[in-house]
């Protein structure tokens, strides 16, 4: 059994608020543009993470980390950046349960990518689940 504090527990978690987030965006879009939107919520986010992070004493200068390190998180934070401004566009014109899916494609797509940068290697029966999940993204999505 997983302990509360492994990996699983918080994957869940994230799975739940990212379910929230579509159906609150999906909402709160109605009458905005998507990308003002998004620039909202990013701002939201910053606040709070800063509140968060100072609070629990986690704060370290940023200036003192590798080049390495500020180069993939620059380039993550760019991919972020892409990612929400898709999915607010995406959700402004699109139905919320069809709009999802499609996003969760990322599952798919982060496998392969593991496997191709990473040296991952999922196994047959991960491989099946992630094709499962391929094609249950392709079924919802094109819905007649």
């Amino acid at each position: 059994m997983m302990s509360l504090n492994g990996w699983f527990y918080w994957a869940i978690l994230s799975a739940v608020f990212a379910a929230l987030t579509a159906i609150f965006a999906k909402i709160g879009i109605q009458g905005v543009d998507s990308d003002l939107a998004t620039l909202i919520r990013t701002a939201i986010i910053i606040v709070v993470l800063s509140v968060f992070v100072a609070y629990t004493g986690k704060w370290s200068n940023p200036f003192e980390l590798s080049s390495k390190t500020w180069l993939f998180l620059g380039l993550s934070g760019l991919a972020t950046g892409a990612s929400w401004v898709c999915y607010f566009r995406a959700l402004k014109i699109g139905e919320a349960s069809k709009v999802a899916p499609v996003d969760k494609l990322s599952l798919v797509l982060v496998a392969v990518f593991a496997f191709a940068f990473l040296g991952e290697r999922p196994s047959f029966r991960e491989w099946s689940g992630i094709a499962m999940v391929a094609g249950g993204v392709l079924l919802l999505a094109f819905k007649r």
